[in-house]
């Protein structure tokens, strides 16, 4: 039997995991260890994944992500692995259930819902369940948040690992792994993760510690390059563009005007993909204050344009700010990141599937 989306496993195998963020581009990898009470980031790094092996999620070649995975293995010398897997591919859905539900019934009754959310056959579903925190300590049903993939989607992943001689401990969406890593505790309301990567944008929405929504926008930092070096000339290189993005970016000034207006009209689409899926989001929790947004947290290496935590803050109207990946690894005055705060931006999930091997579940 395939590991579920989120697994608790004994103690003792999860110490030596690692977190592998797989994407279209990149696989990333974090190890997190225990010791003396405090967390320590073993290792890390950065493959790239040829073009083509996954795309949109899906593993398109399984043969080149288990070279990719093999790799991995080399230089990680490790087996134990917390995989991420692909918002684009889940099916996320809430429902009802009696609160004095035996434990052992809930799965069996869960998977008679899956028919009116899923538009799979439930024999072909992999899924799994977090009962949400009541409200209402009288209320007579709970409600319980049910994540579910495609039985062929996770098998892929799976397979590859198999193949690479590496073991997963767990399946996790990427963007509640994301959550782990970059929401703080106490945090009220919900937040919305953006993770606004190479390829495309990932949104997730997170409430009481657990992913309740997620959608993809077919945008990302490449599309910001290709629109700026049809503005600037074909002959500018991407650590130029890189650089003009990340120094100048949306900060309007009279020596950066092309530049502010040329990324302007891209974010501005992506802006308005965020009103959308805000509003959506509103209407679906409908008059519950403690569900209403409450802040965005920005994630990806693309979310290193700079001025892009106050434009969306200004044009959201939700106070935006970039993820604090280290927030629940260790303190900034016991260590110092190995990694520095621009590319940390992309270890988001990274990060948060290797806390995965180290908290309880």
């Amino acid at each position: 039997m395939l590991p579920g989306l989120s697994f608790s496993v004994p103690r003792f195998m999860t110490l030596p995991s690692i977190g592998l963020d797989i994407s279209d581009t990149s696989l990333k990898y974090i190890e997190v260890q225990e010791r003396g009470g405090r967390n320590h980031l073993e290792q890390w790094g950065d493959i790239t994944i040829p073009a083509g092996a996954v795309t949109r999620g899906d593993v398109a070649d399984p043969k080149q992500l288990v070279s990719v995975l093999k790799e991995c293995k080399t230089q990680t010398n490790t087996r134990f692995v917390r995989v991420s897997l692909p918002e684009e591919r889940a099916y996320l859905f809430e429902t009802e259930i009696k609160r004095n539900t035996p434990l052992k019934e809930i799965r069996n009754l869960l998977e008679f819902r899956l028919a009116e959310n899923v538009p799979l056959p439930a024999r072909d579903v992999f899924f799994d369940y977090a009962v949400l925190p009541a409200v209402d300590a009288d209320a007579k049903t709970i409600k319980v948040s049910v994540t579910a993939y495609a039985k062929e989607t996770i098998e892929k992943y799976y397979n590859a690992c198999l193949e690479a001689d590496l073991q997963p401990l767990a399946f996790e969406v990427e963007a509640q792994a994301m959550a782990r890593s970059s929401i703080a505790t106490g945090t009220t309301g919900a937040t919305m993760l953006v993770d606004f990567g190479k390829t495309r944008t990932g949104v997730g929405i997170v409430y009481n510690d657990t992913l309740l929504y997620t959608s993809t926008i077919d945008i990302g930092g490449d599309q910001l390059s290709q629109a700026l070096r049809k503005a600037l000339g074909d002959e500018t290189s991407e650590s130029e563009l890189t650089r003009l993005k990340n120094t100048e970016g949306l900060v309007h000034g009279a020596s950066s005007s092309v530049v502010h207006d040329t990324l302007m009209s891209t974010i501005s689409v992506i802006r308005d993909e965020l009103v959308t899926r805000m509003q959506y989001w509103h209407l679906r929790t409908g008059s519950n204050p403690d569900r209403r947004l409450s802040q965005v947290i920005l994630c990806g290496g693309s979310s290193n344009l700079k001025g892009l935590p106050a434009y969306f803050t200004e044009s959201l109207g939700v106070p935006t700010a970039r993820a604090n990946v280290w927030e629940h690894l260790f303190s900034f005055a016991e260590a110092v990141p190995p990694i520095d705060k621009r590319h940390s931006l992309g270890y988001a999930t990274a990060i948060g599937l290797a806390l995965g091997g180290t908290m309880t579940n």
